[in-house]
This record gives C-alpha cells, sequence and structure tokens, in this order.
C-alpha cells in the first residue's frame, strides 16, 4: 500500500505526485504499463468529453471532463520523466514563456488595439519562432490527426492570410459546383481513383464555401448528422406506427415517410419558437 496524506483539497502539484506513485514501484499494474502509445486515444476521448459538456453547457460536467484532460497531461508529461526527458514543471514554463512571447501588445511595447491586429502580430511571431521561412510551412504544420473536416477549414484560413483565397463568398460557393462537376464526369468515366479525388475536392470547395460564410464546417456537419438522426428516429416511428418493417419498404415508400417526419419535427420547431 502507498503512503499518501489525505486531504480536504488537492492541488496541482498532488497530482503530479499521486500519478508518479501510481507510476511508481507498489503502484498501480496498469498505470505502470502504459505508454504514450497505449493512453493516445484516451486523451481524444477525455478532450471530446470535455468538449461535450461545453455544448451541454453543464459547468460540473465540464470541471470533471476538464480535470481528466488534466490527468491525461501529467501521465503523458511523467512518462517523459521517467525517460529523462522533460517534466510536468518544463510544460508550464514553456507554454507560460510562449504566451509571453506572442502577446508582445500585452507584456511588451508593441501595440495591437484590435484582433485583426493581434492575430497578424500572433502568426508573425509564431512563424519567427517555429522557423516557418516559407508560407507553405504554415500549412504543413497544421496536425494531420486533425478531424479532416476541421483540418480543411485551419489549412483554408492559413492560406488566406498568405493571400491565396477566393476572392469573395460567391466565388468560393461556385466552386462547389464547378466540383459537382468534375465528379459527375469520374461517375460517368466510372474513374474510382478520380472519383474518390473529386470527392475529396468538393469537400475541400465546401469547407472554404464554409469558412467564407462564417461557419465553422466540422460543427456543421455535426449538426446535419445530429438532425438526420433524429428524422431518421421519427421515420422509423411512423414506419413501425403502421406495422411495418423499413428494411422491407423500398426507398420510394420511405421517402414519403421521411417527408412526413420532415413535416413533423418542422412543426414542432415552430410551436416551441
Amino acid at each position: 500500500m502507498v503512503e499518501y496524506q489525505q486531504k480536504s483539497n488537492y492541488g496541482i502539484s498532488d497530482l503530479v505526485e499521486i500519478v508518479k506513485l501510481l507510476r511508481g514501484e507498489g503502484g498501480c499494474p496498469w498505470d505502470r504499463e502504459q505508454t504514450h502509445e497505449s493512453i493516445r486515444s484516451d486523451l481524444i476521448e477525455e478532450a471530446c468529453e470535455a468538449i461535450e459538456a461545453i455544448d451541454l453547457k453543464d459547468s460540473d460536467l465540464l470541471r470533471e471532463e476538464l480535470g481528466d484532460v488534466l490527468l491525461q497531461v501529467v501521465f503523458h508529461c511523467r512518462i517523459e520523466e521517467e525517460a529523462g526527458s522533460f517534466r510536468f514543471e518544463d510544460v508550464c514554463d514553456e507554454v507560460c514563456k510562449k504566451l509571453i512571447i506572442r502577446h508582445p501588445h500585452v507584456f511588451g511595447e508593441i501595440k495591437a488595439d484590435t484582433t485583426d491586429e493581434v492575430l497578424k502580430n500572433w502568426d508573425a511571431i509564431k512563424m519567427q519562432t517555429k522557423g516557418q521561412e516559407r508560407y507553405t510551412d504554415t500549412l504543413t504544420s497544421v496536425a494531420k490527426s486533425l478531424p479532416a473536416l476541421m483540418r480543411a477549414q485551419k489549412v483554408g484560413k492559413r492560406a488566406m492570410r498568405a493571400g491565396m483565397d477566393f476572392r469573395c463568398a460567391e466565388d468560393a460557393i461556385n466552386c462547389i459546383s464547378m466540383e459537382k462537376a468534375e465528379l459527375d464526369k469520374a461517375v460517368a468515366a466510372n474513374d474510382v481513383q478520380n472519383i474518390e479525388e473529386e470527392i475529396g475536392d468538393l469537400l475541400f470547395s465546401c469547407v472554404n464555401a464554409a469558412r467564407h460564410l462564417g461557419i465553422d464546417a466540422e460543427q456543421a456537419l455535426k449538426d446535419s448528422t445530429e438532425k438526420f438522426i433524429k428524422r431518421f428516429s421519427v421515420t422509423e416511428e411512423l414506419v413501425s406506427a403502421d406495422k411495418l418493417d423499413m428494411k422491407q419498404l423500398p426507398i420510394e415508400e420511405l421517402d414519403i415517410y421521411w417527408d412526413k417526419a420532415k413535416h413533423i419535427i418542422n412543426s414542432e420547431v415552430t410551436q416551441n419558437d
């Protein structure tokens, strides 16, 4: 049994020490076996759960989930400390220095009265501190592990800062039609490889249009997915009420039920408004 003083309130130093004990001799066998790679997905999962708490506007849940995210950070730091690389304190030191360097309008003599000026300074300092000599470097530095829509929107935004962008939202929207026409040609030719490429181009053009219209593409798709699930649920309820099985119905009949479900949901929204 590992000895540790029980307290009414704990701080970050306690969390660091507890993780150290869990990973140490006499600690937890599971915790001791973990590596960066084995708990990689846990970091993603905990971050997503924190986002869910934000979406739900649940402060109690957010407090809990942020704690789980913090635990992941401390755990990964402990693995590195055991390898003689860096400590949690080094992570804190680095991020503090980064914040000070990238806010010269707060901690220095640079003047920046608007958000646009702040972002312009931020980008310039970031390129300098990261040794990015070309605009391309800012694009390639966008993490490949990001969700595809989120990464596409971020890449498009950075290209915009380099002057490579559509002149207006209308041009971005017109590009969707152009990419759709190219997809149609690939489908007509039954060119599987080209079809995949053109679908990717079509999705990318949709992301650019969303960016120009001030829409978060990731959130827009998330909302549409939730809308689909809700309509699907109501459609299934309508089909079941008629003692039928969705799988046994042709798509033409399912479309009729789908339209009914859409009407019901829209009526509920109107009544709530």
